[in-house]
């Protein structure tokens, strides 16, 4: 582009009319000479700005295809990391649910033995209240077999206790009146809570 319009600079310069009426002269050439060379000069430094250019756009791409790409693979960590992360609540739920089936499975057992202790602690009061029923009942009935029994072989020595308890009292009587006399009697009596 810059060519062109140094091109149109040199083409107007060269149409233009010159003050000399024979045309050219040696140092109007000479210029022309001197301005084609440093329009060359011009084109090359404009030739090398392009290149510039040109190497800064590609450097330019290049540093944003990379970015491109490390976006590119920052995403696919994302993804990888979403996915990891998805899997490991997965891994966490399934341990969760297998807690929970566990406590299910303990207050089962839990319930089973309540429920065998209610049995143990039921079999348990009816065998002590059977035990304790059937002793009762058997010490009650022994006791009546045990006192009519002990009626009958005492009876007939009834009234003799009878006459031995008169025979008793009439002897401590005595000894209360005799101990009156003597002292000694008096404080033995009294050591034996007879008085």
């Amino acid at each position: 582009m810059h060519i062109w319009i140094l091109t149109i600079i040199v083409w107007i310069m060269l149409a233009a009319p010159s003050g000399a009426d024979d045309g050219f002269t040696q140092v109007d050439r000479e210029r022309m000479i001197r301005l084609e060379v440093k329009f060359e000069e011009m084109d090359k430094r404009f030739e090398q700005v392009d290149k510039r250019f040109a190497e800064l756009r590609e450097d330019i791409n290049k540093r944003f295809e990379q970015v491109d790409k490390r976006f590119e693979q920052m995403d696919k960590r994302f993804v990888e990391l979403r996915e990891d992360i998805n899997k490991r609540f997965e891994q966490v739920d399934k341990r969760f649910e297998q807690v929970d089936k566990r406590f299910e499975q303990v207050d089962k057992r839990f319930e089973q033995m309540i429920s065998m202790l209610y049995i143990l602690s039921g079999i348990f009061t009816a065998m002590f209240t059977a035990v304790f029923g059937f002793a009762w009942w058997d010490r009650r009935s022994m006791l009546v077999q045990a006192r009519e029994e002990a009626r009958n072989i005492l009876k007939p020595y009834e009234d003799r206790a009878q006459g031995f308890e008169e025979n008793l009292n009439n002897i401590l009587e005595l000894l209360r009146r005799w101990s009156a006399k003597k002292p000694e009697l008096k404080e033995l009596m009294r050591h034996c809570n007879l008085l």
